[in-house]
């Protein structure tokens, strides 16, 4: 299972390493707070720009650079205290069980990895220094010279100093690991079967290490010994981002035999990589997400969906579905909706007669159009690493979002009509539900502002996907405030969580590109794409084997990392087969929504669990109330492999 969390630190010695523990912490707390103002300061710049644009022919100078410039400076500021919080993603597979039973063992592991770490965040400090010597000595500026123009050295100063933060961050994780690896193996605790010790386990991995370059390996065996590296590493519970880096700093290594292009190629990607204005779409999407989900316009929407749908058979089912729907047009989150709507539907559901399984199926499988239906956080990852247009990937994902939950609503009906058993049900009241046109069109109209302010700006040539994240979010605070759902503590709390959710997401980013660059050297896309054509699996074959390997990858960890690890290798067969990658990305994104609802461990299962804390209602309830919607989004999946101008329509 794929969960935020990361190898707990827990408390270090006593003493001179407590003390410096501690103020590191407030160093990361300070920073953090900074990195968290920055970025919500970027969604009033951006909004000002088009303002100033549209209203007064007027736009702030310089604010493309200034928001490139502003994601990485507080990606890095945020990184330190990401990790501290255990948000970097990871694969719990392995490491979980190991813990348990070889807690010296899980440890030792422990260590290593956060020396790698210290490792990598160190030469990111080291390849960027040079950098801010050189801006520093030049007074180097960009922008528009007699323009706007600003000087760079302060924000390469901050990435600089967020690396070595972080870096500092992982040695004292390391020490606090290698402490508790050491007291395991000497006092292991009664039943706990023994581990290997430290030095035993890092002298052996070092070892095959360094017997790595002197096997000789062609540049295709070390693309695939780096793709078996990655997997072995990914099940051993090293966060995915830190793998991909390693991996890739490591192939490059021994494709180039020189380490310091592999150095070279960190430091660019973590400081020229990052630096581009389309990124602000993750933090502002993110913001906008997070602040939709505490201003109760889920609980709304269902509302007047169940009010609407109150004599149809099934009809508080199809009433979630076509709320997940519309919530999923302003969050692009299923997390949120899994969560959402699991407190709003769900007790409904069973106060009118509905069956448990059903009730928390339709919530979990409904759960996942968030994904589909732009605004997508996968889109725009996924647009990131295929290179391609995010707004031609919202609309691609139009249709195919509709598709699907008109189909999920027309299996309710089914199900309803001919296995009422297992749905369950009575008739609604009609005194319950005492909605008006007026009050539902009043409840439904802040969804409706959003849709056309995110998707209409976009769509219409009005705002850049960035600028439409940036209006949706301040759109987002002002329904927000004017429904009274915003204290100080819960406001300052979501642009907290925007920024750690946005380091973790671009942290794996940052690994992808490190890994994509190490394949495209090894030629491994390119024999992959000339096994493909030589196997006789066209472009439809390979696609159906890339989405089952999607699908399985999804039943162990979370989406977007399923994204940077497979479509560094995936996306270049599929073009050179000539395929379309809007039309892949659709395919894809429906394929990590099976994994999503998959076992054993289907994320959004969890989540709908978690979040009910009904003991009455098991594991097995909801993966089996959520098993009709998998076959639906199988379905729905097969049609657009096979009929791409489905996904393709408006473009």
């Amino acid at each position: 299972m794929t969960t935020p969390g990361a190898v707990p630190v827990g408390a270090p010695a006593a003493g001179l390493f407590a003390r410096a523990a501690r103020g590191l912490a407030a160093l990361e707390l300070g920073m953090n707070s900074v990195g968290t103002l920055w970025i919500f300061a970027l969604m009033f710049l951006i909004c000002g720009d088009v303002a100033g644009r549209y209203l007064f022919n007027s736009p702030i100078q310089g604010t493309a650079e200034l928001v490139g410039y502003s994601i990485v400076t507080a990606v890095f500021l945020q990184m330190a205290s990401t990790l501290h919080a255990g948000r970097f993603t990871r694969v719990e597979l392995l490491i979980e069980p190991m813990e348990a039973t070889r807690p010296a063992a899980a440890h030792s592991f422990s260590t290593l990895f956060n020396l790698l770490g210290a490792a990598v965040f160190g030469v990111i400090v080291w390849g960027t220094w040079p950098k801010l010597e050189h801006a520093w000595t030049t007074d180097e500026i960009t922008g528009t010279p007699g323009v706007f123009t600003f000087r760079i050295w302060p924000f390469i100063a901050v990435i600089v100093g967020g690396a070595a933060v972080t870096a500092i961050e992982f040695a004292i994780r390391c020490v606090g690991s290698l402490q508790r690896a050491a007291a395991a193996w000497l006092r292991p605790a009664p039943g706990e079967r023994s581990g290997w010790p430290p030095i035993a386990v890092a002298a052996a991995l070092l070892a095959a290490a360094a017997a790595v370059p002197a096997l000789g390996l062609s540049n295709l065996q070390v693309g695939v010994f780096g793709v078996v590296c990655m997997v072995f590493l990914l099940l051993t519970g090293l966060p995915i981002g830190l793998v991909m880096i390693v991996t890739g700093l490591a192939g490059i290594w021994l494709i180039r035999s020189d380490p310091s292009l592999g150095m070279r190629t960190l430091s660019q990607s973590s400081t020229e990589y990052l630096n581009n204005y389309f990124f602000g779409v993750v933090p502002l999407y993110v913001l906008m997400g997070l602040l939709v989900s505490v201003s109760d316009i889920g609980k709304d929407t269902f509302t007047v969906a169940r009010w609407l749908l109150r004599r149809v058979k099934g009809g508080l089912g199809i009433a979630t579905v076509a709320a997940n729907a519309m919530f999923a047009a302003v969050t692009g989150s299923s997390i949120a909706s899994a969560a959402v709507f699991t407190k709003i539907a769900t007790p409904e559901m069973l106060r009118h007669g509905y069956t448990p399984r059903f009730s928390v199926g339709v919530v979990a499988g409904s759960s996942v159009l968030g994904m589909l239906i732009p605004p997508s956080l996968l889109f725009i990852v996924y647009g990131f690493l295929a290179e391609e247009s995010v707004g031609h990937l919202f609309l691609a994902g139009i249709v195919p979002g509709l598709i699907l939950a008109t189909a999920m609503s027309i299996m309710i009906v089914l199900l309803a009509t001919w296995w009422p058993a297992y749905v369950g049900g009575k008739p609604s009241d009609e005194r319950e539900s005492p909605e008006t046109v007026r009050s539902a069109a009043l409840k439904v109209a802040p969804v409706l502002a959003l849709i056309f302010i995110v998707l209409g700006g976009i769509y219409g040539g009005i705002f850049t996907p960035t600028e439409s994240a940036a209006a949706g979010a301040l759109g987002a605070l002002v329904i927000t405030l004017a429904r009274r759902k915003l204290t100080w503590r819960i406001l300052w709390e979501t642009m907290v969580e925007t920024g750690y959710v946005t380091v973790a997401i671009l942290f794996l980013i940052l690994g992808a590109r490190v890994f994509s660059v190490m394949l495209a050297m090894s030629g491994l896309p390119q024999q992959l794409s000339a096994l493909a054509a030589g196997a006789g699996l066209g472009l439809y074959g390979f696609t159906l084997i890339s989405v089952a390997l999607i699908i399985v990858l999804g039943c162990f960890i979370d989406s977007i990392s399923i994204m940077v690890v497979t479509l560094p290798f995936i996306l270049p067969v599929v073009k050179a087969l000539g395929g379309d990658l809007v039309w892949f990305g659709v395919v894809a994104v429906v394929a990590i929504e099976i994994g999503l609802l998959s076992p054993p461990f289907g994320i959004a299962v969890y989540v709908v669990k978690s979040t009910l804390d009904d003991q009455r209602i098991t594991l097995h309830e909801i993966f089996a109330g959520a098993f009709p919607f998998v076959i639906v989004m199988a379905l729905v999946m097969l049609l657009l492999v096979f009929v791409p101008g489905v996904s393709l329509m408006f473009r």
